[in-house]
């Protein structure tokens, strides 16, 4: 009797204890990520060949204590390698662990490696090849603390390399963990199997080989025992047909239907192909389908779904996947009643969104995941097909029913009062309810939800459970498509965010306000390139304009600049100290028309720009940051304090009868009237009169002030 480890992915060890139990091991014993356990030969050869779970069946060799390198080279050394290869035997050292002495795994491969070859050649033997790419046999070496195990690898190669798939789908699972999830699912080989999201088909292939017995490692090529000194041909070629055989029956003896549905279609093609390479090509139904549209199959009547949605850290996007997920409780109540769900996922979030509650769950990392298996007996509670509808048209109660109602509320006042304003843009929600801390705004079709940062005293979990119910409420009561729900999670600012980048999908979309056209970006910054609250101000602005020398200073996408220009202004200049922002701008006095000389866009640091300049202006706009001290700018800048200073330039620049547009976000900003006044300027506070109707619960969003030379001092 030899002893072996069998490597397995954490969460996994008890099914691999009871599959190597069943398979003739004796002693088995789990551990960390593996199981122990005494075979004879045939006896391994049959675990290797028939586990559907282990990754790797070690044969230990040798274990010792490491407390250097010293340590390891001698344990190695000690080890009769001569005994079970031959030195023609090309090797590589796989090494796995480190301890605080040993802390690099290529440094602790290559010790174990002199090891052998000094091994052999002190035994006036050759010393075997190392070859990295193309191995006769692996030497694996497992260091945990200061224990170390040696052994040599069975298989050669992982045995989740079953043979049958070549490509895959995004984010695949591995074949151990395919087999794994489907023992786990509540299904057994009576049952008829659905996978609703099947990508290529591991988890249907997987559960088709369990039903026809076909043995996992039955196509390979190429294993580690082979080249060993005491391999067995006989032995395992009686043990290898002896499962071919089987195989060949139980492909013809399977009853039970599995059906795949996916929506790629190429990778449905995959998918059958395959299932072909595994010989179970007859056994499964691939057909096109959208999970969100599921149905029943023909010849399914109870049995079980499994599936592994996407979730998130690799594939779509959250609103997406809310509404995957939504739609795919929806569907398995409204047409699977009395059958079991297993759905696969990393997303406890995501998992509530089915509205369904689990019986049972199974823990498993999948990579660097923690996911869960989770099982539901499925009944028709929760949702219900509406009355007279088309089939299909499911009813549902309302998620989060406090927000929900809020959010429909609000809708119902305020697209009506957007569409008599001729407004594609405008918000909906403003953290109206303190349990739901977010900003909703409407972009024509679209919809982005901004999450503001919970306070500390909320729980982390609650947090993120609270933008999920926000997420689902919304597409729920909007009817919006899930794709055009755009996420963007953000702290309560100070100042403007628009300069921090996000993404470069750079997709844009022209929306229009008062009559203007403008570009906006969802995707690709914190902000869209137009705040919704300056609205009334740029409107006002337009009919300020006529006949007017018009100047823009931190000017973002050049938003006010368009509705001066529209508004018959003379010429408009427009600064700003970003280059992407006037190219912005430019394509949004493009998209209305005014192109011309009499534009001008200057790229420039605007303080800095304001003490230098000598132009003169008929109407100034000025909307700066509450606060800066970007390293691209000479100082730093804070409104409260150094507002008089930009006045003092103002002044210099505004003509005769001339007018500056104020505004800030800076609540509680307070205007020093009598610094202004010693500067020969007065200013009137237009701050509630520029405030829209879909900012009326927020007061402070903006100050806004129109400021003039006092009369008789210009």
């Amino acid at each position: 009797m030899n002893q072996y480890l069998a490597i397995t992915s954490r969460g996994l060890e008890n099914l691999l204890a009871d599959e190597l139990t069943q398979l003739g091991a004796a002693q088995v014993k789990v551990v960390h990520a593996g199981v122990r356990f005494s075979a004879d030969q045939n006896t391994a050869y049959r675990c290797c060949l028939w586990t559907r779970v282990a990754s790797r069946i070690v044969q230990v060799l040798s274990e010792f204590n490491v407390r250097n390198d010293l340590d390891l080279y001698l344990g190695a050394t000690a080890i009769s390698w001569e005994q079970y290869f031959s030195s023609r035997t090309r090797i590589v050292v796989d090494f796995n662990g480190t301890n605080r002495e040993i802390r690099n795994s290529q440094y602790g491969a290559m010790k174990v490696k002199d090891a052998i070859v000094d091994r052999f050649t002190k035994g006036n033997q050759p010393r075997p090849t190392i070859d990295r790419e193309r191995p006769d046999l692996r030497i694996h070496v497992r260091l945990s603390n200061d224990k170390a195990i040696v052994g040599l690898d069975m298989a050669g190669s992982g045995l989740h390399q079953r043979g049958y798939r070549t490509e895959a789908g995004k984010a695949p699972l591995r074949e151990t963990h395919a087999a794994a999830l489907v023992m786990k699912s509540g299904w057994t080989p009576e049952k008829p199997l659905l996978d609703p999201m099947c990508g290529s088909g591991t988890l249907l292939i997987e559960a088709a080989m369990i039903a026809a017995e076909i043995a996992p490692g039955l196509k390979r090529k190429r294993w580690g025992f082979e080249v060993l000194n005491d391999f067995d041909q006989d032995a395992w070629q009686e043990i290898h047909a002896e499962a071919s055989v089987k195989a060949r029956r139980g492909v013809a003896n399977v009853t039970t239907p599995f059906f795949g549905r996916e929506m790629d279609r190429r990778i449905l093609s995959v998918a059958r192909d395959n299932a072909g390479r595994a010989g179970v090509s007859e056994l499964i139904d691939f057909e096109y389908g959208d999970a969100t549209q599921l149905v029943r199959p023909n010849g399914f009547e109870t049995g079980v779904i499994l599936c592994n949605p996407p979730y998130g850290e690799r594939l779509g996007t959250t609103p997406e996947l809310i509404a995957l997920y939504t739609e795919l409780g929806n569907r398995l109540k409204l047409a699977f009643a009395g059958s079991v769900a297993s759905i696969f996922s990393s997303s406890n979030e995501l998992l509530s969104c089915m509205r369904m509650r689990a019986d049972k769950q199974f823990k498993l990392r999948n990579g660097a995941l923690d996911c869960v298996l989770k099982t539901y007996q499925i009944t028709a509670g929760g949702v219900k097909q509406v009355e007279g509808a088309k089939e299909g048209q499911l009813e549902e109660t309302l998620v989060a029913p406090d927000f929900a109602n809020r959010l429909k509320k609000n809708l119902s006042k305020l697209d009506k009062w957007a569409k008599k304003e001729e407004l594609d843009c405008y918000r909906v929600y403003d953290a109206d309810l303190p349990d739901y801390n977010a900003a909703i705004d409407k972009y024509a079709d679209y919809v982005v939800i901004q999450e503001y940062a919970a306070p500390k005293s909320v729980p982390e979990e609650t947090a993120r459970r609270r933008l999920m119910d926000i997420m689902r409420a919304t597409i729920q009561v909007t009817g919006v498509d899930s794709d055009k729900v755009v996420l963007k999670v953000r702290e309560r600012q100070k100042g403007k965010s628009q300069y921090q980048k996000l993404s470069n999908a750079s997709r844009y979309m022209t929306v229009n306000e008062y009559g203007v056209k403008l570009q906006v970006n969802l995707f690709d910054y914190l902000d869209t390139g137009l705040f919704l609250d300056h609205k009334i101000t740029r409107r006002r602005l337009g009919e300020m304009s006529k006949g007017k020398d018009f100047l823009n200073l931190f000017a973002y996408t050049g938003s006010a600049t368009v509705h001066a220009a529209c508004g018959g202004a003379k010429s408009t200049t427009t600064v700003d100290m970003s280059n992407t922002y006037l190219r912005w701008a430019q394509e949004n006095m493009a998209l209305n028309g005014q192109v011309g000389r009499q534009h001008e866009y200057v790229q420039a640091d605007c303080l800095q720009w304001l003490q230098e300049v000598d132009d003169t202006f008929d109407l100034i706009f000025i909307d700066p940051p509450t606060f800066s001290n970007s390293k691209r700018m000479k100082q730093s800048f804070d409104v409260q304090r150094d507002h008089i200073m930009l006045m003092e330039n103002l002044k210099r620049m505004l003509r005769k009868g001339g007018e500056i547009v104020f505004s800030n976000n800076k609540r509680h900003f307070k205007m020093d009237e009598a610094a202004l006044a010693d500067l020969g300027l007065v200013a009137k506070n237009i701050s509630s009169e520029t405030l829209p109707m879909d900012f009326a619960r927020n007061k402070q969003i903006h100050n806004c002030w129109i400021i003039t030379h006092k009369e008789g001092d210009v």
